[in-house]
């Protein structure tokens, strides 16, 4: 029994869906070890042969759950089974493909989710960025990521100003396969 995530299995994709709309699904210790579980289930589950990662509402993913990462995150019933930079490995080491479904803006934490997914599919309206650095953090978390897909001096230059790219743009980056119409 998950808090943090939705998960649904249908016709071989399981679909994860991160599940905090009222805070943009902001990502934080539990939303993580949550993944982590569900990713290592579906490794072991035959049936599953996709997974999809995806938001609640209009949000992919805010990014860090600051309020969560400072001790306000309640109890995890789930033992601890790792960190985002767990979750980061697990994303990229997993044996069957993750497509990132971007149904709306995926800042910081939110776009290492992107970056670290197999393919990335995003809506037209989606913004991708980090914004972190705008109140004094560096995405050096996310930036292992990012830089197998997106060219060195750009991504140096998105990390450093903050910039939120367009699905658009994020599709001439690399960061997405796809950007298409909400009804495609």
């Amino acid at each position: 029994a998950y808090s943090a995530i939705r998960a649904a299995e249908e016709g071989g994709v399981l679909t994860l869906t991160l599940w905090n709309p009222a805070r943009k699904n902001a990502i934080g210790p539990v939303m993580v070890n949550e993944l982590l579980y569900a990713l290592a289930d579906a490794e072991a589950e035959p049936a599953v042969r996709s997974i999809v990662i995806t938001g609640a509402g209009d949000a992919f993913c805010a990014g860090g759950d600051f309020a969560q990462m400072t001790g306000g995150s309640g109890a995890d019933a789930l033992p601890i089974k790792g960190d985002y930079a767990d979750l980061l490995l697990a994303l990229t080491r997993s044996p069957k493909p993750v497509i990132a479904r971007v149904n709306g803006h995926a800042m910081g934490g939110g776009l290492g989710l992107v970056a670290a997914s197999h393919f990335a599919v995003a809506q037209k309206g989606a913004k991708l960025g980090t914004p972190e650095v705008n109140v004094g953090l560096f995405p050096m978390m996310i930036m292992a990521v990012l830089q197998r897909v997106v060219p060195r001096r750009r991504l140096l230059e998105m990390m450093l100003f903050g910039e939120r790219l367009d699905a658009d743009q994020a599709v001439s980056l690399g960061l997405l396969n796809r950007a298409v119409e909400l009804s495609d």
